[in-house]
């Protein structure tokens, strides 16, 4: 038995619940006289929606199709050997179900091995070998291609991706050593680093070859059989297939300068994974990939046991699995059924939900406003977004004109709404509004119509409070910019009925947005917590610390952008607006800074001024500044927020705003951005200590973010 069986048999029993994936050789002829070739296609026997990962016993069934083909190449039976996936899916990587599970070092370095002992017996045959993407190919599913001696991808790939980074991995099968060796230094930083650090950014087929990292693209319709036509050329010399010299002088080092550069921007050094990346990247240059495979073990065995990858994988199952499956969201079977939407108010929140509902539910959405003018507007700019859709090509002129037709404005709310079955509110938010907006919608809607608001902070049962049927308004609380951020804080009212929440989780199944039902509390969950964080931060520059120490203080946790810019992206006028609201309700612990009130008054969009490209403190804005002189460290300050940031999600659970601190993750992971790497914000809090020191308990059970016990 050999050392690599060994290793994959003992690694097996670590990973219990490993959906297998089964590797067959076939034997076929191929045209043009290049001889008999043998096809090995990886298959998991499951339907082809479902992904085919590498745990150990999976590269056991690759190891062990390789015995085979090796044999028949050695023996010069065969003259080549093909790898593909089943339709649709290539492979996806490691099973992360499995490297969750692992508890010891030793353990992990053996997952390391065992992929690079399997994959790289394919550059070692002695025969060429091919990988064929045909369809998803992620991580280890990249890998393994790249170890082949050529590669075709369809035009139909959807997605194509070195995703480790995002996760808090390295490429550790060869991904990190063989690309630059391959495409450049330059173009590998590109897909490792700076592609997985943007929200993990997928390639498409065309890309895949267009970086030269397929040698072949061919459409999706015929792509084995035209892959094959091409293997046979290349086997019988008819194709030579030619790559462009890699540049192994400055140009390399500049590519992982710029690596770092792009780290230092998303991370800021608090997320191991990317500088380890690019650490072999660097080392790669000089191509001896032995030393490039060792570094990858080594690397991918540190951070397996590290806290950021734990924080990565619980990140992406809150997302892939628990969004899916929304604890306490009623049953489904009570929702009712929607053909018509109405939209209270058309400036550009109420234009983005109502071209939104009419994208993902295709039905008449109706807008109405308080006179013509406004009207028009929002349904112009419905229109024009239609039309920007048509340019790029993802409508075609029908569906344009057709979701043109469904998309109306009037100023009757009886004319528009007397048929809606949901009616959703966008307007100022200030309570006494807002009554009286569904007064006048409750008058004309019919008796099954949900009636919805996406109110941030105002609470939901005080805005039903005064009409017949309370019992079908719930909250519906959207995050801007409403295309792109996933989250729906779902909010039920004290009267809200099963039947009105079970509508509104089906409506946002449709959307396709991540639904997490919230107790109607002030805030609700992202603003709460944001407002806490960034009222901590507000606070001590009051108290006298400077405006560039506080921000820099909370650099390592490596959020989308510092607080005072994501402060000028919500507007100042609104953050003073949500922070009255929570220190009426929180008074001991939510205050209202009194320099961002000044800032409000003064009509500044906040707190920086961007005319140099980075932002610097506005010279009015720091005349305004009225600071005490109590000046904290960056440390200290960092403290302090997280420390705040801890106690507001303690109180949360505790007054039962969410299910289970899974949840105020998810809604910070979709809702605000926060990196997967800290698992949202309770598996960080709990790694550094923090919740120990502020609650006396972790906020999660070991192992469920963490190494397990």
């Amino acid at each position: 038995m050999s050392s690599t069986t060994e290793l994959l048999k003992g690694a097996a029993e670590l990973f219990p619940g490993e959906v297998v994936t089964q590797a067959h050789v076939r034997h076929l002829d191929l045209p043009a006289g290049a001889g008999r070739f043998a096809l090995i296609t990886l298959d998991n026997g499951l339907d082809h929606t479902k992904p085919t990962t590498f745990g150990p016993q999976s590269l056991a069934n690759l190891n062990a199709a390789i015995d085979q083909v090796e044999k028949e190449a050695s023996e010069g039976s065969i003259t080549g050997v093909g790898l593909t996936g089943k339709p649709f899916i290539f492979a996806v990587g490691a099973d992360l179900k499995g490297v969750e599970l692992l508890s010891r070092h030793e353990d992990a370095l053996a997952i390391g091995k065992g992929g690079h002992d399997v994959f790289r017996r394919l550059a070692g045959l002695a025969v060429p070998t091919f990988a064929y993407y045909n369809g998803a190919a992620m991580g280890g599913g990249v890998e393994v291609g790249l170890h082949c001696t050529y590669r075709t991808v369809s035009k139909a790939l959807p997605a194509f991706s070195l995703p480790e980074v995002f996760l808090g991995l390295v490429p550790g099968w060869g991904g990190c050593a063989l690309l630059p060796n391959l495409i450049g230094a330059d173009r590998a930083v590109s897909v490792i680093i700076e592609n997985s650090l943007n929200q993990n950014r997928q390639l498409k087929g065309a890309q895949v070859f267009e970086l030269g990292i397929a040698d072949a693209l061919f459409e999706g319709a015929d792509f084995l059989e035209q892959s094959l036509v091409w293997t046979a050329q290349v086997l019988n010399g008819s194709v030579a297939v030619e790559r462009a010299e890699v540049d192994r002088g400055d140009a390399w080092d500049q590519a992982v300068a710029r690596g770092r550069a792009i780290a230092d921007s998303k991370v800021h050094g608090a997320a191991p994974a990317a500088y380890r990346a690019l650490d072999i990247i660097a080392a790669a240059k000089d191509g001896d990939l032995g030393a490039g495979f060792d570094a990858e073990d080594r690397a991918l065995a540190d951070l397996i046991m590290g806290g950021e990858l734990r924080s990565g994988i619980y990140a992406f199952n809150l997302v892939q699995k628990r969004a899916k499956r929304p604890a306490g969201a009623p049953d489904k079977n009570l929702a009712r059924p929607v053909t018509k939407v109405g939209v209270v108010g058309a400036g550009l929140m109420a234009s983005q939900l109502a071209l939104l509902f009419l994208r993902r539910l295709e039905v008449p959405v109706v807008l109405t406003d308080i006179d013509q003018e406004r009207v028009d507007k929002g349904v112009g700019y419905v229109h024009a977004e239609i039309e920007k859709l048509l340019a790029k090509g993802r409508v075609n002129q029908d569906k344009a004109n057709r979701l043109k037709a469904l998309v109306s404005g009037v100023l009757d709310k009886a004319e528009g709404f007397a048929d809606a079955d949901f009616i959703i509110e966008a307007v100022f938010e200030e309570i006494g509004v807002k009554q009286q907006v569904f007064a006048e919608v409750e008058a004309v809607a019919p008796a099954h119509a949900i009636l919805a608001t996406n109110t941030s902070s105002l609470s939901v049962t005080e805005m039903a409070s005064k009409l017949k049927n309370p019992e079908r308004v719930v909250g519906f609380h959207f995050f801007n910019p409403v295309a792109i951020l996933p989250l729906l804080e779902i909010v039920r009212g004290e009267q809200t009925d099963d039947a009105s929440l079970a509508t509104a989780f089906g409506v946002a199944r449709k959307l396709k947005k991540t639904a997490v039902l919230v107790k109607d509390a002030p805030a609700f969950v992202v603003n709460r917590i944001l407002t806490r964080f960034m009222g901590e931060i507000q606070n001590v520059i009051d108290e006298g610390t400077p405006v560039e120490v506080a921000e820099r203080a909370v650099e390592p946790l490596g959020l989308p952008m510092s607080p005072l810019v994501l402060l000028e992206l919500v507007g100042p006028a609104i953050g003073l607006h949500v922070s009255e609201t929570l220190n009426r309700a929180f008074p001991e612990r939510f205050t209202v800074s009194r320099n961002l009130a000044a800032v409000v008054k003064a009509g500044k969009r906040g707190f920086y001024v961007h005319d140099s490209g980075a932002p610097v403190l506005d010279p009015e804005v720091a005349a305004l500044l009225q600071q005490g002189d109590t000046v904290l460290t960056e440390e200290q300050t960092r403290d302090r927020v997280l420390d705040a940031v801890a106690q507001e999600i303690g109180l949360m659970l505790d007054e039962g705003v969410v299910a289970e601190a899974q949840d105020i993750d998810l809604c910070l992971i979709t809702g605000a951005g926060w990196p997967f790497h800290l698992g949202g914000i309770t598996p960080y809090l709990d790694r550094e200590g923090v919740s120990q020191r502020v609650s006396g308990k972790p906020f999660l059970a070991q192992g469920v973010a963490s190494v397990p016990a």
